[in-house]
């Protein structure tokens, strides 16, 4: 329980790596309120509240947040992926990816700072694709580079009152990791490739990432700040050489 009675937010806890933190945070005793686009979604659980929120929506984000005072704990996760280069991404693909992966958490940092306690903390959802760049995923490549360099500012510029720090998901079994294969030509064989390619032998589960949240939300990380976790499995850790074919 070592999130008892702290107040915790959690964005695009419909599914995935977002539900897997609000169960998690749930567990550990904290009040929870999650949001996403739509009505609330089967199976949450009675004690968790639910919003139905567009993090795009200055206004709207602003509102929830003056309700919302006094938040000790502030996860950004909702996010949007497009499958696409540069050349083949559209302007209405940018409004979508850009503007829920940035401008969304920056709204929901920007409401939410000024109404959290001294000792918040702030976690932001990054990626590894923040670092290097996945093909055929530009839109949000360059996201995820931005949530980056909003958490180092968040940290800089409201500490020592709030801490922020990001985690960066590897390939986590989510929907977005389904719709990064089916890039593939032959999705199998990347599937193959790919888990080959994690020392831990497997991709991860949206219960990893939220095991890394509940710590940086507990008391235990107060002297981490302004830092990048990447929780991958130690792909990016490894050479590019395949280690299947040694």
């Amino acid at each position: 329980m070592r999130l008892i009675e702290k107040r915790a937010f959690v964005t695009g806890g419909r599914q995935g790596i977002g539900r897997g933190i609000v169960e998690a945070f749930a567990r550990e005793g904290a009040i929870v309120t999650t949001c996403g686009r739509g009505a609330r979604p089967e199976g949450l659980r009675e004690t968790i509240l639910w919003h139905e929120l567009d993090v795009t929506d200055a206004e709207a984000v602003a509102q929830v947040a003056e309700t919302a005072r006094g938040t000790d704990i502030l996860v950004n996760n909702a996010g949007v992926q497009v499958e696409k280069p540069v050349t083949d991404s559209t302007d209405a693909d940018w409004d979508a990816v850009i503007g829920t992966n940035c401008k969304g958490v920056f709204h929901m940092c920007r409401a939410f700072i000024p109404y959290m306690p001294k000792g918040a903390s702030i976690i932001n959802i990054g990626s590894i694709s923040g670092h290097q760049a996945d093909p055929g995923m530009a839109l949000y490549n360059a996201s995820k580079a931005f949530v980056h360099g909003l958490t180092r500012s968040i940290a800089v510029d409201h500490g020592p009152g709030i801490r922020c720090n990001a985690i960066c998901p590897g390939w986590i079994n989510t929907g977005m990791l389904e719709a990064g294969f089916d890039l593939a030509g032959d999705p199998e064989a990347a599937r193959t490739d790919a888990i080959a390619r994690h020392p831990v032998g497997r991709f991860g589960e949206p219960a990893d990432i939220a095991a890394m949240a509940v710590w940086l939300a507990s008391d235990e990380a107060g002297f981490a700040n302004g830092q990048m976790f990447t929780v991958d499995g130690g792909m990016t850790a490894a050479s590019p050489l395949n280690p299947g074919l040694f």
